[in-house]
């Protein structure tokens, strides 16, 4: 019989275990009493504080995380870039926050502060609100679900703000999307198609000058056709729409059909629109957007 080959084990898996293969009890103890240390002397040589109010120690304290724990609701009617005026939207936009206090603070911190240790409760949120959207839009839809996949997009991000970010924080949560559609009962797969160029800061600016200023930024990228196929985007925060309908416009002139999309959070309506909580559910999800251009 040859040797054995087989490298050894990491230094946290080094405990004693029984021929069975189970860590005895001691030595679970001993390995969580060897990871609680590090985190201490991680804490501090690198303070960590909530991503979201400061609190210390804690990357995301318990009264924060309350803020990603609502059902996701329809927030598009509060987008005026997404309003088609006759009562109907451009999309269907599913989110689970508000984009205040909170969950702007972290959102922030997570995009622009290198803050990727708030991936996980961000990630959560989103792949629920997947399967909420799943369920809606298998509602919609007098057929049965898609094949092939449908394909969850994230919103692009310009190649400067990858560089400074060190990824595409979008990306993330576009397969988080996806697994929550998969949770759902619909067959979905994570899709980076879109691209976009560089161009002015959107911060700040208003809707009508958003749109104006994404006109002829967001391209289908080269590759395989997305004639036929269904789409859903995925984004971070949801404020005027004018990013999502600059996507929306590119994926329809591809030949992709959008069923909608799913944000992380969505900005306050403004005041006398439909209140983020109270997001109207009366509109199909199939019937949302018109497929011509």
């Amino acid at each position: 019989m040859p040797p054995d080959r087989r490298r050894p084990a990491p230094p946290s898996s080094l405990a004693a275990r029984s021929v069975t293969g189970r860590t005895p009890p001691v030595a679970a103890r001993a390995v969580a009493l060897v990871a609680a240390a590090w985190r201490d002397l991680v804490g501090l040589l690198v303070p960590v504080a909530c991503g979201g109010c400061g609190q210390p120690d804690v990357a995301w304290c318990a009264p924060c995380a309350v803020t990603l724990h609502g059902t996701a609701v329809r927030r598009d009617h509060a987008a005026g870039r997404l309003d088609l005026l006759d009562g109907r939207t451009l999309l269907p936009v599913w989110a689970p926050a508000v984009y205040v206090g909170p969950v702007r603070h972290a959102v922030s911190a997570w995009k622009d502060g290198g803050r990727a240790d708030l991936d996980r409760p961000f990630v959560s949120a989103v792949r629920r609100a997947g399967a909420t959207a799943a369920v809606h839009l298998l509602a919609g839809s007098h057929a049965p679900p898609v094949v092939p996949d449908v394909l969850v997009v994230p919103v692009p991000s310009t190649a400067r703000a990858r560089r400074r970010r060190g990824r595409a924080p979008a990306d993330v949560l576009a397969a988080a999307v996806a697994a929550g559609l998969r949770d759902g009962g619909v067959p979905a797969a994570r899709a980076c198609v879109l691209r976009r160029s560089a161009g002015p800061d959107l911060a700040g600016l208003t809707a009508r000058a958003r749109g104006a200023a994404l006109v002829g930024r967001v391209r289908v990228r080269r590759g395989p056709g997305l004639h036929g196929r269904r789409v859903v985007l995925a984004d971070d925060v949801l404020t005027t729409g004018a990013t999502l309908a600059a996507c929306h416009a590119a994926l329809v002139a591809a030949g992709a059909v959008v069923l909608g999309a799913v944000a992380l959070a969505a900005t306050p309506a403004p005041a006398g629109a439909t209140p983020p909580d109270v997001a109207r559910t009366d509109q199909p999800a199939d019937r949302a957007a018109p497929e011509a251009g």
